[in-house]
């Protein structure tokens, strides 16, 4: 997320858009090239852009939960001495996010910008659009590959094979139609709905975002007590892509974006899942509640004008979980 844009290459802050009723619009991500095995095109884009050790550097904040999804993925699948990673500042200034030594945040240590957006401008000078996080870019061709975490996330899962050690595959084919379907309904009513609730400038779109997001909510409680992860026995992209925003919720979506019926904590099986997500080999340390909570509370003065973090609340993901009493493939 990002809030500011450019027009033809010149930066506008600007808060995000809605339309009739105030409900709030998603843009579309303008770059959807893909990393592929051979550097044959993808399923959008232009091709060109072959998995290489080294060659491919992550932009990402530890606060955003599309971005998140990619830097677990480059966790899950070893890409850690493959893909290169800088993180931003949690915060964002009058010019988007900024790159910094601030505790958790790092320099821009491949293009040694200051500003994320000045990396869309070497990429495309006329850029017209947001600047967003994650970020893909290719240090050989000066390029952005990919903005699109979804995609950057099966990049990571499959195009880098050979290149790190094994590991499990979380797109399996045999499964690919029901994750489709569990992705289609997590996105429209949670990804996306806790930022339509929160970003809502008119009742009547609010009350719709609030009954939508908890209704989803009420399924994937229930689709949980029968099987241990959202599409059967294995864990998939479409677990992790509801994960770092079922992370968020207690902490931010509950009160910052006024999704306030009900707290991830008070669904029996959705809690514990979280907590067995959250404790699997790797992922505790993509978490960053500090630069969630500051980024949240401090960046959006449209929706918290004080820029007070609040203290709580308190939460412990590392908490034993009865997601057990499921076999596991």
């Amino acid at each position: 997320m990002a809030h500011g844009l450019f027009v033809d290459g010149v930066w506008r802050s600007q808060w995000h858009d809605t339309g009739p009723g105030g409900a709030f619009n998603f843009t579309e991500p303008r770059f959807r090239n893909w990393v592929t095995p051979d550097g044959g095109a993808g399923p959008s884009g232009a091709g060109g852009f072959r998995a290489e050790r080294g060659r491919y550097h992550l932009y990402v904040s530890l606060a955003c939960p599309w971005a998140h999804r990619a830097v677990i993925m480059r966790v899950l699948k070893h890409l850690e001495d493959v893909v290169s990673m800088s993180v931003v500042e949690p915060v964002m200034g009058d010019q988007g996010w900024e790159f910094g030594d601030g505790p958790g945040a790092t320099p821009d240590t491949v293009n040694g910008k200051r500003r994320l957006g000045e990396i869309y401008l070497l990429a495309d000078p006329r850029y017209s659009g947001r600047v967003s996080v994650p970020t893909l870019w290719d240090k050989e061709r000066r390029t952005i590959v990919n903005n699109e975490s979804p995609e950057i996330m099966r990049m990571f899962n499959s195009a880098f094979a050979g290149l790190a050690a094994d590991s499990p595959d979380y797109y399996p084919p045999a499964l690919r139609a029901e994750i489709d379907r569990v992705n289609a309904l997590v996105f429209s009513g949670v990804n996306a709905g806790v930022y339509r609730a929160g970003f809502a400038t008119g009742q009547a779109a609010y009350d719709e975002a609030f009954r939508d997001l908890f209704a989803t909510l009420d399924r994937l409680e229930e689709r949980l007590s029968r099987q241990r992860y959202l599409c059967g026995e294995r864990l998939t992209e479409a677990d992790w892509r509801l994960f770092t925003t079922i992370l968020r919720f207690d902490a931010v979506y509950h009160g910052h974006f006024k999704c306030n019926l009900r707290r991830i904590v008070d669904y029996p099986n959705l809690s514990s899942y979280l907590r067995e997500l959250y404790q699997v080999p790797g992922v505790a340390g993509t978490v960053n509640m500090d630069h969630i909570k500051r980024h949240y509370y401090m960046s959006m003065p449209t929706i918290n004008p004080n820029r007070i973090v609040p203290g709580g609340p308190a939460l412990d993901f590392a908490a034993p979980h009865d997601r057990g009493r499921f076999a596991r493939a």
